[in-house]
This record gives C-alpha cells, sequence and structure tokens, in this order.
C-alpha cells in the first residue's frame, strides 16, 4: 500500500521525544499564512479536527491530517516529513527543541497514484 505521508528516521526520533513530553500527539499540515505551509505538531485535543480535515495516515503512531483545500493541491503527492535545525511554527511542539518539522514532497509515480484512487473507491 503506498502511504501517503511518511517521516524521515529523524522524525520519528523527535517524534518519539515529544510523545515522551506530551503524550499523544497529533499533525496537520498547516496552509495558513502564519506559519507557512509547515506540519504542525500538536498534543492531541489541542487543535479541532474539523470535517474540511483528511486523514493522510499515520507518522510515528501519530495521526497527520490536513485540510481538504490544501489536500486537492496536494493529492498527487506523497508527503516526507522531516526535521532540520531552526525555530518553526511558533504553535508547534517542536519549536522549544531547537528543530522544526519540514515537510518534503515528491510526486506519486502513475501507477502508485492509481493504486491510491482505487483504494478510495472500493
Amino acid at each position: 500500500m503506498v502511504e501517503r505521508v511518511k517521516a524521515t528516521d529523524a522524525a520519528l526520533d523527535l517524534i518519539e521525544r515529544l510523545k515522551e513530553k506530551h503524550g499523544p500527539l497529533l499533525f496537520h499540515q498547516s496552509g495558513g499564512c502564519c506559519d507557512g505551509s509547515s506540519p504542525m505538531c500538536y498534543e492531541e485535543g489541542d487543535l479541532m479536527i474539523g470535517s474540511q480535515d483528511v486523514f493522510l495516515g499515520r507518522i510515528g503512531d501519530t495521526p497527520f491530517y490536513i485540510n481538504k483545500k490544501q489536500y486537492d493541491y496536494w493529492k498527487h503527492t506523497q508527503l516526507i516529513i522531516d526535521v532540520v535545525e531552526g525555530r518553526g511554527g511558533m504553535f508547534s511542539l517542536e519549536g522549544v527543541e531547537g528543530k522544526r518539522f519540514l515537510t518534503r514532497s515528491r510526486a506519486f509515480t502513475d501507477e502508485e497514484y492509481k493504486e491510491l484512487k482505487e483504494s478510495i473507491e472500493s
């Protein structure tokens, strides 16, 4: 099965550290003006997931969502969550760690995209 979202080893390590400090987490791919288009990491329950949010999958056993409008632009790509040095979004938990999550992407192959579409339809 093709994954819509996955994480690098560095991102998975940081997710585990954040879970140890904060408990269960969730991610939301931001598309807003304040934090650019950063993947935002929250304590579970600190962000209300709504009917316009699309569940992409799990990274580090943590749910990952994206707003439907943003999803419509990116549905042909796999999101790859990574970590870099520096300060990220002011509301995202990793900021105090001196690191920030970063979204990289790659276009799905025709075969992968077909598989994803078929899995939604079934």
